[in-house]
C-alpha cells in the first residue's frame, strides 16, 4: 500500500496532487485543509487550519498511526500562503505571523511528526516541501513568502542531513519549486497594487501569454521525482529543470 499525506488538498497544485496520488493502485490518501473538495473511496479529510499551529501536533498524531502494509510513504506540505503583498512599516503584525505560521512552522511541526512516526519503518519514505524559485532571490513586496520559502528550503536540508547522520536509509526529503502554476494564488498576485509590487506586468503577461503552467501537469511532475527517487540526489529541486 503507497500512502500520501498531503497539505492543501482543497484547490490547486495541493488538490491535482491528491488526485494524482489516487491513480496509483492501492494508493490511500490522506488530506489536509480547512475545505475538502475530493470526495473519494480511498481520501480521508481531515478538516484542519493549518495556521494555527498552538494545537498542530496533537491534531495530528493519531493521523501518522503506524502502517504494517505500507511499501512507500509520503509527506507533502503544499499549503501555504503569498501573504499580504505590501512593503515593510505596511504590512499588520498579524499577517506576518499568519503567514510564517501556515508557509514554516506547520511543516515544520508535521516533519517532526511524520520523521518520528515513521523514521523506523522499513517502506520508502520520501518527504516533500513545496518550495519556490523565490526562495533564491528577494522581490519586493513578498518579504514573507520569500523568507518563508528561503527557511523551507533550509529546513529540508537539515532534515535531510540529519536523516543521513543517523544511517536512515530509503528516507528522502526534498524542497521542490512548483513553477509558474496557474493557480488562486496567481490570480490574488494579478490583483495587487502595482505601487506593493513592481513586478506586477510581468505576472500580468505570463497569464495573458499562456506561460503558466496547469496544476495537473506541475502534479505529474512532481510524481516523476517520486517514482524516480534516485535520479535526485539534491534536496533543492525545481521542476522545470526534470
Amino acid at each position: 500500500m503507497n500512502y500520501y499525506f498531503i497539505t492543501g488538498t482543497s484547490r490547486g497544485i495541493g488538490q491535482a496532487l491528491a488526485e494524482r496520488a489516487l491513480q496509483v493502485e492501492n494508493a490511500q490518501v490522506i488530506g489536509f485543509s480547512r475545505q475538502q473538495s475530493i470526495d473519494h473511496e480511498r481520501y480521508t479529510h481531515h478538516n484542519i487550519d493549518l495556521a494555527q499551529v498552538s494545537d498542530l501536533g496533537k491534531l495530528i498524531d493519531p493521523v501518522f498511526t503506524q502502517l504494517t502494509d505500507a511499501k512507500r510513504i509520503v509527506l507533502i506540505n503544499n499549503a501555504g500562503t503569498l501573504g499580504d503583498v505590501k512593503y515593510f512599516g505596511s504590512i499588520a503584525d498579524e499577517k506576518i505571523d499568519q503567514l510564517f505560521s501556515l508557509n514554516i512552522t506547520a511543516p515544520a511541526i508535521l516533519m517532526n511528526h511524520f520523521i518520528r512516526a515513521y523514521e523506523a519503518e522499513e517502506a520508502e519514505r520520501i518527504i516533500i516541501n513545496i518550495s519556490s524559485g523565490v526562495s533564491q532571490y528577494p522581490v519586493d513586496g513578498w518579504s514573507g513568502y520569500c523568507a518563508s520559502k528561503a527557511a523551507l528550503d533550509m529546513l529540508s536540508e537539515v532534515a535531510a542531513l540529519e536523516l543521513e547522520k543517523q544511517n536512515v536509509e530509503n528516507f528522502r526529503v526534498y524542497s521542490v519549486a512548483p513553477g509558474i502554476v496557474d493557480t488562486q494564488m496567481q490570480t490574488d498576485i494579478r490583483e495587487t497594487d502595482e505601487q506593493n509590487f513592481s513586478r506586477l506586468q510581468k505576472f500580468k503577461d505570463y497569464k495573458a501569454n499562456g506561460a503558466l503552467d496547469n496544476p495537473q501537469q506541475t502534479a505529474e511532475k512532481y510524481f516523476y521525482l517520486i517514482n524516480h527517487p534516485k535520479k535526485f540526489q539534491r534536496v533543492r529541486q525545481d521542476v522545470r529543470e526534470f
